[in-house]
């Protein structure tokens, strides 16, 4: 017999069965909504019983009780709300003492929503619904209207949460910085201008993925970059192994002024995209193909090999040679390294993943604002962190016993690796 027609059910708690069979019976429940309207009806009924509880640990004795009072404070009647929740809107009774000193606990003065309804509402602009969506689906599947102007507010509460998370200390080390920049559209005075939004992912000393933050500038630009490079190593950063960026003019050199001992690398995936314009679509895949054979072989020998029959297989395209002739450097500098190193260091996946992540919520349009970009982000991010899980990145044991044979790396990572 299997396992699973051997599973025994699981025991439910006798108390819960009988309150269970009670409100089945009460409402003669035939299908899910009939359940559903009975929790509704008693919802309020046991929000009112929770209060009457506090109230009763407020005064110190029962709505009953006719002795004798340690306070000269009494009862006062009620006063009614109407509550949001999961179920609709429930009418509640709250109970009122005639100094008005009673601070209810379940449902606190002045609120009027106990659906959770604030974190679904960031939950769905994180995952990228519109504010119209949102207060749809808000509708549709709690029974409430919510409008835009309320949506917004909500979510506008998460830019001081944004701004401090910007501004946090970072790790003195990071193993990797991936940096890239990504557009997105924002109306400013009366027109929709793109925007450019650099982004830095980095990996610390136990391969653990954290995001350093964002930045939004008109264009990318080697100045841009500077700041942030400068603004990173204010915020703690002293050191950091390998950089992997665009080809952005004089970029490495500025890296290199700020982090003298880094190496910088320039990103595989920007310089087959730059390659490929010289090239028809109905090649791509081929050309790429060979392509990898040369950045993913075995050695530099191997690999300066393969870039000898690639270049005379793709002769015909003298512009996309050139740019691996010109950026032959960054490729020889790969096998400085073991295999595990060299796949992180040309493969950008990681950057690649979080940029798709932003362009869920990037493509739906233009935004009203830059602080609009900015919590729509940061909500991303949020969820990004919620899916590493403080995890790190796939085979980092091997990558750190490969970068712990570079003796002088081996020596920076030790100084860092306590910390």
């Amino acid at each position: 017999m299997s396992t699973a027609l051997m599973a025994r059910k699981p025991k439910r708690d006798p108390r819960t069965v009988a309150i269970a069979k009670a409100i089945l019976e009460q409402y003669d429940c035939k299908n899910v909504e009939d359940m559903q309207d009975a929790i509704k009806d008693i919802f309020g009924p046991m929000f009112e019983a929770m209060l009457q509880g506090e109230m009763d640990s407020h005064l110190g004795y029962e709505s009953n009780d006719h002795g004798p009072k340690s306070t000269e404070n009494r009862r006062n009647g009620y006063s009614s709300k109407t509550l949001k929740s999961t179920y609709g809107d429930i009418p509640v009774e709250v109970p009122r003492d005639r100094d008005a000193s009673f601070e209810p606990q379940a449902v606190p003065k002045r609120t009027t929503d106990v659906s959770g309804i604030e974190d679904k509402v960031l939950a769905m602009y994180a995952r990228g619904m519109s504010q119209r969506d949102i207060a749809e689906t808000v509708e549709d599947i709690y029974g409430f209207e919510i409008s835009h102007e309320t949506v917004s507010a909500i979510t506008d509460r998460v830019i001081e949460t944004a701004e401090e998370w910007q501004s946090r200390p970072l790790k003195k080390f990071y193993t990797f910085l991936f940096v890239d920049c990504l557009y997105v559209s924002v109306r400013k005075e009366m027109e929709t201008k793109n925007l450019a939004v650099y982004v830095i992912l980095g990996y610390d000393v136990n391969g653990i993925k954290d995001i350093l933050g964002l930045w939004i500038g008109d264009t990318e630009g080697k100045h841009h970059w500077m700041q942030i490079f400068d603004e990173i190593k204010a915020r703690g950063v002293e050191d950091v192994l390998f950089i992997s960026m665009d080809g952005v003019s004089g970029l490495e050199e500025g890296a290199k002024s700020i982090f003298k001992d880094v190496v910088v690398q320039r990103c595989i995936v920007h310089l087959i995209r730059n390659s490929i314009r010289y090239i028809p679509s109905k090649d791509y895949k081929a050309f790429t193909a060979q392509l990898k054979k040369v950045y993913g072989a075995s050695s530099l020998k191997a690999a300066e090999a393969e870039f000898e029959r690639f270049k005379q297989a793709w002769s015909q395209y003298p512009g996309a040679i050139d740019v691996w002739v010109r950026n032959w450097q960054h490729v020889e500098q790969l096998f400085n390294y073991g295999s595990a190193v060299r796949k992180v260091m040309y493969t950008t996946n990681s950057i690649e993943a979080v940029n798709s992540s932003f362009r869920k919520v990037t493509k739906k349009g233009a935004f009203p604002s830059e602080d609009a970009v900015r919590k729509a982000l940061y909500l991303r991010i949020t969820e990004l962190y919620k899916k590493w899980k403080g995890r790190p990145v796939s085979n980092w044991a091997m990558v750190r016993n490969q970068l712990s044979m570079d003796d002088k790396m081996q020596a920076r990572i030790l100084k860092y690796e306590d910390l």
